[in-house]
């Protein structure tokens, strides 16, 4: 297993770690298999979608803030609610078929680490099974 760390900058992001996650499978020297990748945290998920408009991250954080506003009547203590629901909303893990050492994402799909609760690091754990 490898664990990337990765940085947000902002409260809310979608950070593109696809090619950090091809580099593992690529360092593993599996040609066909599955990888998985899973987030840690009760506060920050993982998704797969489109990385070649940026429009769309815009419009996917946009949707989820409507859907699940930083401000309501949340009981949670630390005041964080709205991101412990949009991670559980995303999902903690993804799974991609590898094959001929490539993770197989349609054309435009990219593997994104959704902060809900930043600026903060992260974890991002990588496993690979041939």
């Amino acid at each position: 297993m490898e664990v990337l760390r990765v940085r947000t900058g902002v409260r809310d992001q979608l950070v593109d770690i696809t090619d950090r996650v091809q580099q593992v499978v690529s360092q593993r020297g599996v040609k066909s298999g599955l990888c998985v990748v899973f987030v840690p945290h009760t506060t920050a998920g993982v998704t797969i979608n489109e990385n070649a408009d940026p429009d769309v991250v815009t419009d996917m954080l946009t949707v989820l803030d409507k859907l699940v506003p930083w401000r309501a009547n949340y009981r949670h203590g630390e005041g964080n609610s709205a991101a412990h629901i949009k991670a559980s909303l995303l999902g903690s893990s993804v799974t991609v078929i590898i094959e001929e050492g490539r993770l197989q994402l349609g054309t435009w799909q990219g593997i994104y680490l959704a902060e809900f609760d930043g600026p903060r690091e992260r974890k991002v754990y990588v496993k690979v099974q041939g």
